[in-house]
């Protein structure tokens, strides 16, 4: 910040220096140039050891959960519910770990939920039970909680402004890589070892990252405090929403009071929350018209992709004939299309403007989902699938990275913690209303016309996400 003694006569009244850059579509303050190049290394081992850590564990648990329920002589009912506590914390407290880590250090609070989550893996592992278990996947999914947003807001301090972009690309990309990578690890640890070293194995990579976090910077805290009903309220809510959206086709009257609940907490905490200067839920930053619009085009993309990864199983397997291993092979190139993208997203980020960059990723996503759905299942659509999965996947990419990037830098950057936890928000919103919208097409309409309606209703998602991304155009966010 350059600060200047202001002359009477003077016709300007700005303090500070801001600079104009269409690649980013809005106008922010120019930001340091982040930790020196030995620390900053140290510090990005941590955020992206981090990340690739909790996407990891959750991807592999999956795999595990037949043999998991039978070792603790559980029904496949209950063990879903290794699966649901981890989910269940994590967006809970993805907002809440966002105001207590601007409130007590981003360094602090994001190490304390890797030791938080590393902790809680080894209790997973000596679980002597179901109850003790999920126990442990609650605490797991704390830390988790802690991590996600925090890693995000960090890398703002890390990388110089300039490098923003590319910093987004490499942490897409090792989430990406985790998530691609997680059932495979998964079944290799499976083949050698029981599923307690599913578990086990965060202790060592959960210590090297604790150990690199001393290199992570340590941002100016925020003197909010922390409101406590505020943070229950928003935990009630959206666990209402979670659990009814869950049962609302089993047992809607079930479902929909659970909903009706989400819905009181929901209007209880804006009113409570609107009047403050940095909110629980990020008020301040949803009234800038570049970072609300950003979080509607996630929302409709992770709407749209969870609704799709649903769907194609079922798609591949029941419509095209193919067996569950080929229907994986299929799917398979989904993320690697989203690794490729990363990066080359990151480099067009600094040349065209992210609003048009996004729109045309999430056409390209909804293009390769409708090809899918209007494809003949003739002859031999393996090649075909595999095409249209990749365009999916490409599509994807190139939306996720620079609408990342814009929503962060939207932000006045001591919000930055809050502007990730309102990422990881609208992701884990849209991945739910995705599984919703699928499990209704599937509960209303036979299975044949229920995959090609759900894979329509994805690729409409996913153009209503590149419909939203166009409202974000350079000429707009000069004016506002």
């Amino acid at each position: 910040m350059l600060s200047s003694t202001l002359r009477p006569n003077s016709s300007s009244t700005i303090a500070r220096t801001v600079e104009t850059q269409e690649v980013n579509d809005v106008n922010v303050v120019h930001d340091a140039d982040g930790l020196p190049r030995p620390r900053r290394y140290a510090a990005v081992a941590a955020i992206l050891g981090a990340g690739m850590l909790v996407v990891l564990d959750g991807a592999i648990a999956n795999i595990a959960l037949p043999g998991i329920a039978q070792q603790l002589q559980a029904t496949p009912a209950d063990a879903i519910w290794i699966i649901t506590a981890y989910q269940l914390a994590v967006v809970m407290f993805l907002l809440p770990a966002s105001a207590v880590g601007e409130r007590f250090g981003y360094r602090r609070v994001f190490a304390g939920g890797v030791a938080l989550f590393t902790a809680a893996s080894v209790l997973c592992a000596l679980a002597p039970s179901l109850p003790w278990l999920v126990a442990a996947r609650c605490l797991q999914g704390l830390g988790s909680a802690a991590v996600m947003p925090l890693g995000l807001a960090l890398l703002r301090f890390t990388y110089p402004r300039r490098l923003l972009a590319r910093s987004i690309a490499w942490n897409a990309l090792a989430v990406a890589a985790a998530s691609a990578s997680g059932p495979t690890l998964g079944a290799f640890i499976l083949s050698a070892a029981s599923w307690p070293w599913l578990f086990a194995v965060n202790l060592p990579i959960g210590l090297l990252v604790l150990a690199a976090c001393a290199g992570l910077p340590s941002p100016a805290r925020s003197v909010h405090r922390i409101d406590v009903w505020s943070i229950a309220l928003n935990a009630v809510m959206f666990a209402s929403f979670v659990l009814g959206s869950d049962r609302l086709v089993v047992h809607p009257l079930h479902g929909s009071a659970l909903l009706a609940l989400s819905a009181v907490c929901m209007v209880l905490l804006v009113r409570r929350e609107m009047p403050k200067a940095a909110p629980l839920i990020p008020l301040d930053l949803l009234r800038l018209h570049s970072f609300r619009v950003s979080v509607i085009a996630s929302v409709c993309c992770f709407t749209g992709q969870m609704a799709a990864l649903v769907v194609l199983p079922f798609y591949i397997q029941h419509e095209l004939g193919q067996s569950a291993v080929t229907a994986g092979l299929l799917m398979t190139p989904w993320p690697l299309a989203v690794m490729l993208a990363a990066p080359l997203s990151a480099r067009l980020a600094q040349r065209v403007p992210t609003a048009w960059l996004c729109a045309a990723g999430s056409a390209c996503f909804a293009s390769g989902l409708a090809l899918c759905a209007l494809w003949p299942p003739h002859g031999n659509p393996a090649l075909p699938i595999a095409v249209f999965t990749s365009l999916a996947g490409l599509g994807f990419g190139f939306f996720q990275t620079p609408n990342n990037q814009n929503m962060l830098l939207s932000a006045p950057k001591e919000r930055s913690g809050a502007a990730g936890g309102a990422q990881g928000t609208a992701r884990l919103t849209g991945l739910t209303l995705g599984s919703l919208l699928m499990s209704l097409v599937f509960a209303l309409l036979s299975p044949h016309s229920a995959v090609h309606w759900g894979l329509a209703m994805a690729a409409l998602a996913a153009l209503a996400g590149s419909v939203a991304s166009l409202l974000r155009s350079p000429a707009r966010a000069r004016a506002a």
